[in-house]
C-alpha cells in the first residue's frame, strides 16, 4: 500500500472496493453493537458513514456489503436494526453529482478539510510554506482551511444541498471538520440549509454560540422548503382523480 499520495490514493472507500473484507469487519462491528443494545431495549441509530466516495457507484458497491452485513446480523441476533447509510461529502465531483449520490445516501457530511484540499488544490499539510505569503500579500483573504471560502467551497456545499434533497428531500445533511467550529463558516451552514455542524470538542461552546445567533438573524432555508413541500402536497391533494 505504498504511495507517493496517500492523500489522493488508496483509503476510503476505494480501500473498501478493493479489500471488501474490511468493510464487512467495520460494519459488522457497528451492527452488532446496535443489535446488542437493541436485544436490551436500548435505542439505537448507527450512521454509517462510507468515506472518499466520488462516484455513485462506489458508494453503491459498499452499501451492497453493508446491506447484507446487515441482513446477517439481524438474522443471527433476531431483532431489527435501524441503521443508515451516508456519505462524506469531500471530493467535488461528489457535490456536482449529488443527485447521484443521494440516490443511494441517506444521509451527507461535507468533510470540508479535504473539500477545501482537493478544491483549491493545497496539501494542507504542506500550505504553511507559502500561505503566510499569500495572506500578507492579500492573494487570499483568510486562511480557507481556518474559515470556510464561501465563495467557492462554499458554493459546492450549496450546491451538494441543493443537487442532494432534489432527489431525497429529506436528506439529513452536516460538516465535519474545524469549519464547524468557526462562527461565519457556522452561519453560511445554517444559511444553506444544513441540519448539524461538527468540530473538535474545545470549539463547541463556540459552534454552539454562532448557531444560536445564526438561528436569530437569518430563516432557515429548510423551513421555506418545508412550506414549499406542503403546498405542493396541499395542491396535489386537490387535483381532480383520473376515470378510469
Amino acid at each position: 500500500l505504498h504511495e507517493f499520495n496517500p492523500m489522493l490514493d488508496h483509503r476510503g472507500c476505494r480501500l473498501g472496493i478493493a479489500y471488501p473484507e474490511i468493510t464487512e469487519m467495520q460494519a459488522r462491528a457497528i451492527l452488532e453493537a446496535a443489535a446488542e443494545l437493541t436485544k436490551k431495549r436500548i435505542k439505537v441509530l448507527p450512521e454509517i458513514m462510507v468515506p472518499l466516495v466520488g462516484h455513485v457507484n462506489e458508494l453503491r458497491h459498499q452499501e451492497q456489503i453493508i446491506r447484507a452485513v446487515a441482513a446477517e446480523v439481524e438474522k443471527q441476533y433476531k431483532v431489527k436494526i435501524d441503521y443508515m447509510v451516508g456519505t462524506m461529502i469531500e471530493i467535488p465531483r461528489a457535490a456536482l453529482t449529488a443527485d447521484e449520490v443521494a440516490e443511494v445516501a441517506e444521509f451527507f457530511s461535507f468533510g470540508t478539510n479535504d473539500l477545501t484540499q482537493m478544491g483549491f488544490g493545497y496539501s494542507r499539510d504542506d500550505v504553511a510554506t507559502f500561505l503566510p505569503t499569500y495572506l500578507a500579500q492579500d492573494i487570499l483573504p483568510v486562511d480557507p482551511f481556518q474559515k470556510l471560502d464561501q465563495t467557492g467551497i462554499g458554493q459546492l456545499v450549496d450546491m451538494g444541498v441543493r443537487k442532494g434533497r432534489s432527489t431525497r428531500p429529506n436528506l439529513k445533511c452536516g460538516i465535519c471538520g474545524e469549519h464547524g467550529g468557526e462562527p461565519d463558516s457556522v452561519k453560511f451552514c445554517h444559511r444553506v440549509g444544513l441540519d448539524y455542524v461538527s468540530c473538535s470538542p474545545f470549539r463547541v461552546p463556540i459552534a454552539r454560540f454562532a448557531a444560536a445567533q445564526a438561528a436569530i438573524e437569518t430563516p432557515r432555508k429548510t423551513a421555506s422548503r418545508a412550506k414549499t413541500m406542503s403546498k405542493k402536497k396541499s395542491a396535489a391533494s386537490k387535483r381532480p382523480k383520473a376515470k378510469k
